[in-house]
């Protein structure tokens, strides 16, 4: 048998290990496994951002907190305003950086309180993640079991598929086969096709002088969908 006939022959029950492939990628226990393990791996992400969130909140609290009581030590100070006074101060001067110093705190404390709404919400939000994340965690489980299952039910055909592709791999040059291999980890299938009315199967037209490199059981690459073409 030639090169191309046992290619062909691989590519016919490579065909039938695909047709598995898809059936297990498409079952609703995949479906199930993956959406969960993409939430998980998401929330731990969000999760993970979230605590160091809080952690520059509470900082930046405890340095407001601080500046704060700064600001009404000051302010107490000049409770003695009538002192100051007396004692020959400038009461305008006075008045003045004590006013300025109330406006401040007002703004300081507006900060805080604006601070504590959203300590408060990053709080709310990480104990609700949390739960969503751990009740998840338990849903994987479930659908990675019901997943190996689905996998197990096919792993005899699997690997009879398998075992006669390696039979028939001891045919064909390793320069051939990995050319093949290569293109199916492109996603490329089929990836042997026959030349038809001139033209490969997604379209492409074939010049006669590519056609004629086709004598012999050759194969030209298709510039268009990278298949490689044969003439039948």
């Amino acid at each position: 048998m030639s090169v191309l006939n046992e290619l062909l022959e691989y590519q016919k029950v490579d065909a039938q290990l695909r047709k598995i492939e898809q059936e297990i990628g498409a079952s609703e226990e995949r479906k199930k496994y993956v959406q969960a393990r993409k939430f998980i791996e998401s929330a731990l992400e969000r999760l993970d951002a979230m605590e160091k969130r809080a952690v520059e909140l509470s900082e930046l609290c405890v340095q407001l907190n601080a500046r704060s009581e700064e600001m009404v030590k000051s302010i107490t100070e000049y409770a003695d305003l009538d002192e100051m006074v007396e004692g020959g101060g400038d009461v305008s001067f006075y008045k003045k950086n004590a006013l300025a110093l109330s406006d401040r705190l007002r703004g300081l404390k507006a900060e805080l309180n604006k601070l504590n709404t959203e300590i408060k919400s990053t709080s709310d939000e990480y104990k609700k993640l949390k739960k969503q994340t751990i009740d998840m965690q338990e849903q994987y489980k479930e659908y990675s079991e019901k997943f190996k299952e689905v996998k197990a039910a096919h792993a005899g055909d699997v690997k009879a598929l398998q075992k006669k592709m390696e039979e028939i791999a001891k045919n064909i040059p390793a320069d051939k086969l990995a050319q093949y291999t290569a293109k199916r980890k492109e996603r490329i299938f089929p990836i042997l096709v026959p030349l038809q009315n001139d033209r490969c199967t997604c379209g492409m037209d074939f010049p006669l002088a590519q056609q004629g490199k086709l004598a012999g059981g050759n194969v030209v690459e298709c510039e268009h969908c990278h298949r490689f073409v044969y003439k039948a």
